[in-house]
This record gives structure tokens, sequence and C-alpha cells, in this order.
């Protein structure tokens, strides 16, 4: 362990002990003094190098690799040996790592994690030791912990079940709170809650590293799941915890009981619906369609779909509309087709999203049993085609087309991850609308040709937000995260458009601006915080420098040795 002081730091550790920690490791970068100082000499190389020269070095070394998943293994290594070098090549060349530290490569990395497995990070807690949680939280490396991301594994991006090869996301998602939100890595701690898999290639494994059990549900899991939370909220009262990648019968069930008891949030129900509506805000600039005329038909009705619909349905609240008027809006496509009035075994969350029979009496329908997408885009007209159903391809040509003849300029945000369950590829978007369409994609895609010029596609991906709404909550110490907060968030991530300036500009800022973002972002979250009497202890005033003073910036400063 470490303390630090002012612009230096002091550990016990020396030698080999020194080198293994990857939060005090500064590598071929310690200087001659604290070779002395530390007994480092002979076990490195001459020469002192840079921080700048080091990210140099692994910059060259990381574009060597053939394949993003070897990148992605690299990058996970150098993670596990010296953070503040990862950090700064991260931070540095955010557009080019995401897509390999993030999705869509982390999804490979989770499916091939027991493979990959090489150093402990984070915390592997399952089922069988459901009674040492409190002791395993108790160990004093973890006394600076303020984030948790935590997941069941379950359903990981759009590839469902993976076990503990889950762990693969929380470790990501905390590397953009750092790399983006500038939260400190050593505040920072994933964990995987293992309660088993479904996955038979897991079960079959022989290098499976999990809990080889099938997933348990029912009873015994949500015991489960309050025995952790009890242990984390008495841990570490002021934690922020983010869900991550839960099912759709868990996740909106967890973040309804727990929101209230400690500071949480859910990232795919409240996260994707926020980058989704800050991104509709922003193509209204574009459109000209106001938020009040809007209709939006969301193919994938799970959690993450109505979460994206209930925000969006709130900012036509905003705007004007009735909470009725701005219901029938929206027209929600899941497995059994269109949600209507009369079906059964619906969730809670879908409820509000029904559609009346008698408000589509009048549609034209290939399959009156069962009404798909493409008579739904037919008849309603919608202006907005959001997909999170992790069906590739789902936005068929038809489709795409029957949303270009509806509107001069269609919105259509193809969201599922990774790259290989997106709905549609921005290439085939933009040539069956002619080039008319609003694009945004969860994960990152090659440039389109627009104009006779190369165009970046909008990411439109939860990394515009979370870094900034965990950076924000924990800056200020709001007691919860609201809807309101997350509203907030939209907004200001629409602010920043740069289509706000020049409509032929893309709706979101770019992804080597992550940073800038996060920082904006976390000022509006914070202030929406203090206006809902979420936060005791901070004047208004103090808000903007907190944030600031928040975000560590990847840099070594000077150790000295303790006895």
């Amino acid at each position: 362990m470490s303390e630090t002081s002012g612009a230096f730091a002091t550990t016990a550790l020396s030698g080999y002990e020194l080198l293994a920690d990857p939060q005090l490791n500064k590598g071929t970068a310690f200087s001659e003094a604290e070779r002395d100082a530390f007994d480092l000499h002979g076990l490195l190389p001459p020469s002192v190098l840079t921080l700048d020269e080091q990210v140099s070095r692994r910059l060259q070394a990381l574009r060597g690799y053939e394949t993003d998943l070897e990148r992605y293994a690299f990058l996970r290594e150098l993670q596990d040996t010296n953070e503040t070098l990862f950090y700064a090549l991260l931070v540095s060349n955010l557009e080019e790592l995401l897509p390999i530290v993030y999705t869509p490569t982390v999804g490979e990395g989770c499916q091939h994690f027991s493979r990959l497995f090489r150093k402990p990070r984070g915390l592997f807690l399952s089922i069988p030791h459901k009674g040492r949680i409190d002791r395993i939280l108790a160990h004093p490396r973890f006394d600076k912990v303020e984030a948790i991301v935590v997941t069941d594994g379950e359903r990981i991006l759009g590839l469902g079940d993976q076990g503990a090869g889950g762990m693969g996301i929380p470790i990501g998602k905390l590397a953009l709170y750092t790399g983006c939100g500038g939260l400190h890595p050593a505040t920072t701690l994933p964990i995987l809650l293992d309660v088993g898999t479904d996955n038979p290639d897991c079960l079959a494994d022989p290098l499976y590293i999990g809990w080889r059990n099938e997933r348990v549900r029912g009873q015994e899991y949500d015991d489960f799941i309050e025995a952790f939370i009890s242990a984390v909220v008495k841990r570490w009262p002021r934690v922020l915890l983010q869900w991550e990648d839960f099912a759709k019968n868990n996740a909106t069930r967890m973040l309804d009981r727990y929101r209230d008891r400690l500071c949480t949030f859910n990232d795919d129900i409240q996260g994707t619906a926020a980058v989704a509506t800050g991104a509709l805000l922003a193509a209204i600039n574009v459109t000209g369609v106001p938020l009040t005329e809007q209709r939006v038909a969301v193919l994938g009705a799970g959690s993450a779909g109505c979460g994206i619909a209930s925000l969006i349905r709130a900012a036509m609240r905003d705007a004007g509309l009735s909470e009725r008027e701005a219901a029938t809006r929206f027209f929600m496509v899941d497995r059994d087709g269109l949600l209507l009035e009369g079906m059964t075994g619906l969730a809670p969350f879908q409820l509000p999203f029904i559609q009346n029979k008698q408000a589509i009496g009048d549609w034209k329908l290939s399959h009156p049993d069962k009404i798909g997408l493409l008579d739904v885009v037919r008849n309603a007209r919608p202006t907005v085609l959001i997909g999170v159903s992790g069906q590739a391809g789902a936005f068929s040509e038809p489709i795409v087309r029957a949303m270009a003849e509806a509107n001069k300029r269609p919105v259509i945000f193809p969201l599922s991850n990774p790259t290989s369950r997106e709905e549609a590829t921005p290439a085939d978007i933009e040539a069956w609308t002619e080039g008319r369409a609003l694009i945004g994609v969860g994960s990152p895609f090659p440039p389109i040709t627009r104009d006779g010029a190369r165009f970046k596609v909008d990411q439109t991906n939860n990394s515009y937000i979370f870094p900034g709404v965990g950076l924000g909550a924990l800056a200020v110490g709001t007691s919860h995260v609201s809807d309101g907060m997350f509203m907030a968030a939209a907004k200001a991530l629409a602010s920043s458009s740069p289509a706000r300036d020049n409509p032929k500009h893309n709706l979101l800022p770019p992804v080597s601006a992550l940073r800038e973002v996060a920082e904006s972002v976390a000022l509006a979250v914070a202030l929406q915080a203090h206006k809902e009497g979420l936060v005791t202890d901070v004047a208004i005033d103090q808000i903007e420098q907190r944030i600031r003073a928040k975000m560590w910036t990847p840099g070594y400063i000077p150790y000295r040795r303790t006895a």
C-alpha cells in the first residue's frame, strides 16, 4: 500500500514486490534515485525512460499484433502490470483503443476470458462463498473504493450468458471510468457475481474458470444479491454501484429494489436511454421535426428498449405532450411482434408502451397475428427507428427503405453490441436511404462516404454518458442517482453536438473528446442532483471545481521509501 502526500507518494514495497504492484509500478521510468532507494538496480535495464517514451514503445508494440483479440490481451496484461502507463496510452489514443478496451472487442474478450485470465483483477463472488462476502470486501486493499461495476454475466452485450467470462465487462467499463471520466483506478472495483451459467459451452469447457454449476435463480439468487448489496453498503456507505449486463428479468427488478438504498444505476437501462435521447435531441436540430411530433419504433422491448422509450417519453412531456399523448408515440416490437393490449406475459416495465388495438384498426398488415417491424414502419410511419434487439440484420432493406420513404431525414439507430449483432450496417443504411439518414450505431464502424467525402459514423454508445454520470455523482457525493440526472446528462450531450452549428456535421462529438464530454455531463448531472436536494454539503459554486479535482490525469510522481 502507498500513501500520497503533496507531490510524492510513500511505500514500504521494494524490489520485485514494488514492480509487481500495478498501481505503483513505473517500469523503466523509475529514476536513478528511486532505483537506489527501492533496490531496483539489476531488476530493470539501465535506461530511464519518460512516460511519453513508454507510451510510444507500447503503442508500437500494440500495432504489431495481427488481431484485435491479441491487442485486447496485450492491453489487459499492461493494465495488470502498470496502470499509469496503461491509462496514459488509453487517454492519448482514445479513438484507436476504445474499440479494443471496450466494444466490440471486449465481447470476444469475455468469450475467451478463461484462456486469457492471467492475474486477479476485481472480485469473483460466488454462491458457495456467500457467507464470506463481508470478509472478502474487508481487505485493506479496498479501502479507497468509490465506484463498483457489477455483473452476473447472464446477458453480455448481445452474446448472452458468458458466466464468469462476463468479468471482462466490469473491467472494461471501469477502464472507461478512468480513461474518460478521470476516476483514479485505485478507487474502482470490478465485481463478477458468479451464480453459475446456463451456457453449455462454458460448462463443458475443462478450462472454464467459473463456478461449474447451472445458473441459480429464484429466491436463492435474490438472497445472494441481497447479501452482496448489504455487504457493499456496510463497507462503503457512499459508493457508486453500476449494474451491468443483467438479464431482462433481473435488470429492472434489481434497479427498482435497490435504487433508494444506495447510489446506484443500471447502465443498460438508464445509460443507453440517455445516449439515445441525447442523440435524438441532437438530431432534431437537423431534421427540424420537433420532439412533440416524433414517432419512435423500437426493436427490442426489453429493459434497454423500454428504458430508452421511458426517457424519450419524459422528454416529450417536458416539451409539452401529456403522458397519454407521449405514450401513444411509441411502437415497441419484441419477439412476439408489436406490444398490444391483451398480450400476456408482459413485464411491468413494458406495460406503459402497449398500443391500443383501436389505434391500429385501419393498418394494412401482412401478418395480422404477429405485427412485425416492417408492418409497423409502413403503417405507423415512425420518424425514429431504434434497435436494441441483438439481431444482426433485423433492419432489412425493405424496412430501411420504408423509413426513407416516410421521412426526409429518417433517424436510424441500430445500437446492439457487439458489431456482429448490429441490426444494420451504416453503409447499408446510407445506401438504402440515398444518404439522407441520421445514423447512430452502438459499436464503431469504418467511415462511410457522404457527399464524396469520408464521414465518421456516430458511435451512439453509453461511453458518452456513464463516465460523466459517475464522475458527477461522486464529485458531489449525491445520495442517489435520479431519472432527472440522466435527463440532464442527455441534454448535456445534445448541447455538445457538432450538428448544432452545422447540420452536415456529426450528431455527437468525436470519441477523442470523450474526456471533455464526461466533464460537461458530470457538471449537468451534479447541478441536477443539487437542484433535487440529493447533495447536502456542497455549495453550487463549488461543483465545477470539485469535478475537476476528481479527474485524475495519468502521470508518475516521485516515491519515498518508508520503513
